[in-house]
């Protein structure tokens, strides 16, 4: 098996660096042992979350009583593969992002008659694979959370994120441990293409011997992190093209040997098939809305460790006297994480006769989601909305999207999405590009580094045309079709069959 570790596109990794790469394979192999000679038996199920909704079956490898998605009480049949028409989206659940845009691939696929396979990585409890991925999960996670501290986020976190996975060297290392992910695909039919929402999932798809395999870069900071040679990687943003393609400071100030031209691809922002056909009357009912003075809806997505959490309660307060007023409404996803909405309460006590709660009911939150699309309904007061079954707790912001003004968020995946963005403090460096690109395209605001400057957007969207704007721009992009990537990623996934 040709050792992907050596070289990356033509470059040489120092022996240095190799021997790094091949130690911290040992150290996790040591830890969590290779199960590179196992022979894990694959079931494949219809997924009972978005299984109606966007046609996704799971794909459930080794021992289903430790399967994060095995569905017990249900005893769901087993299907058979669609060698034909199946496409794997492989994907690991790192904070919510990577889930997003794996949803967005497979709704995509759904729509142009294709047979979405969710494969989650980090699902298969037993095996050395999810494991290892568990374990950085866990690190980046604490990370995460420690960036609330200014000294380590500017010390440790900021340049991890920005130089640190920038590095060759880096990717050498996650090749090598990608070696250990191998095995959960070992009966999976070779010839079904595969879309990896991280590079992980990519990675060992390849070192296991799959054909037919797109890496679908989520970030447009270019970083050796997300290198998968062997697959075609896709690009969101034609501003990282020259950075992914000449591996611009991945070896410091060296020039290095550039990606093939098959080895890349632009092709938009990885987008839910749902959202991108309801542009245009979304658009339109968001300046109706603000032309007519109803409230204007704020989305707050807050996702995994809840790491700004402070900037959130800030914003709620703020808006109350608009709440009140009727000139604003909130609708409040924590996610999976129940804590995060009662310590808002807690904090927020004024917030209690204010809102109405959607807690693990997802039919009340589907019913609540379309009804708020009608036109002539009117939403006033704070929506929270918690679901402990991840697949709800992240298609939850997607659905409220749509019936949504302003979605407030950190520049990470959501910054691609086809809504007027308000951009709070960004979590690890290269995420600061995706409010930048959001900027020039005109459909979000610069990203807001402190509280102050947060409320103040507030009221540009209250107060200015700064909504129309974006809306415009929203309609002005999509016949562009900036917003199309999804549909363009599966193409090129499929078409790599022939």
């Amino acid at each position: 098996m040709e050792d992907r570790s050596k070289v990356i596109f033509g470059n040489e990794i120092s022996s240095k660096d190799y021997k790094k790469a091949v130690k911290s394979k040992k150290k996790y192999a040591k830890k969590f042992g290779d199960d590179s000679g196992a022979d894990y038996p694959v079931k494949i199920e219809k997924n009972k979350y978005i299984g109606d909704s966007l046609g996704v079956n799971n794909v459930l490898v080794g021992d289903l009583s430790r399967n994060a998605h095995y569905v017990k009480e249900d005893n769901l049949p087993a299907l058979e593969w669609d060698t034909k028409n199946g496409i794997i989206v492989g994907n690991i659940r790192m904070g919510f992002g990577h889930y997003r845009i794996s949803m967005a691939i497979a709704s995509a696929a759904h729509y142009m008659g294709y047979v979405p396979y969710w494969m989650d990585l980090n699902s298969y409890g037993e095996t050395t694979c999810t494991k290892v991925i568990g374990a950085q999960n866990d690190l980046y996670s604490l990370g995460s959370r420690l960036s609330k501290n200014p000294i380590f986020n500017k010390l440790v976190w900021e340049p991890v994120n920005y130089e640190g996975f920038r590095a060759l060297s880096y990717n050498a290392a996650d090749q090598k441990n990608a070696e250990l992910m191998a095995p959960v695909y070992k009966n999976v039919p070779k010839d079904i293409p595969v879309v990896g929402t991280h590079v992980w999932p990519a990675q060992a798809a390849l070192h296991a011997g799959m054909k037919y395999v797109v890496n679908a870069i989520p970030d447009n900071w270019p970083m050796a992190l997300h290198f998968a040679e062997g697959a075609v990687h896709t690009i969101q943003c034609k501003n990282a093209y020259m950075g992914y393609r000449i591996l611009n400071g991945m070896a410091k100030d060296k020039v290095c040997k550039p990606m093939p031209d098959d080895a890349l691809a632009y092709t938009g922002h990885y987008i839910d098939h749902e959202i991108v056909y309801g542009i245009e009357n979304d658009c339109k009912a968001r300046i109706n809305r603000k032309k007519h003075g109803k409230a204007m809806r704020f989305l707050l997505t807050i996702g995994g460790a809840g790491a700004q959490k402070e900037i959130f309660a800030a914003m709620i307060k703020y808006l109350i006297p608009q709440i009140k007023s009727g000139k604003a409404a909130l609708f409040v996803n924590v996610g999976d994480y129940k804590n995060v909405w009662d310590e808002l309460l807690e904090e927020i006590p004024e917030m209690k006769s204010l809102s109405t709660e959607h807690m693990d009911d997802w039919k009340g939150t589907e019913e609540f989601a379309s009804s708020a699309l009608d036109p002539e309904r009117e939403i006033t007061g704070i929506h929270g909305f918690w679901h402990k079954n991840i697949f709800e707790a992240v298609y939850c912001t997607n659905l409220l999207m749509r019936a949504s003004d302003v979605l407030v968020t950190k520049p990470s995946e959501l910054a691609f999405y086809p809504v007027p963005k308000l951009f709070i403090r960004r979590v690890g460096k290269h995420e600061m590009w995706g409010a930048i690109h959001s900027a020039e395209i005109g459909d979000g605001t610069l990203e807001c580094r402190d509280i102050p400057h947060t409320l103040q957007m507030i009221d540009m969207f209250l107060e200015t045309d700064l909504l129309d704007e974006m809306c415009e721009s929203i309609l002005m992009n999509q016949k562009t079709e900036i917003y199309d990537g999804a549909y363009k990623v599966v193409d090129i996934a499929m078409k790599l069959k022939g």
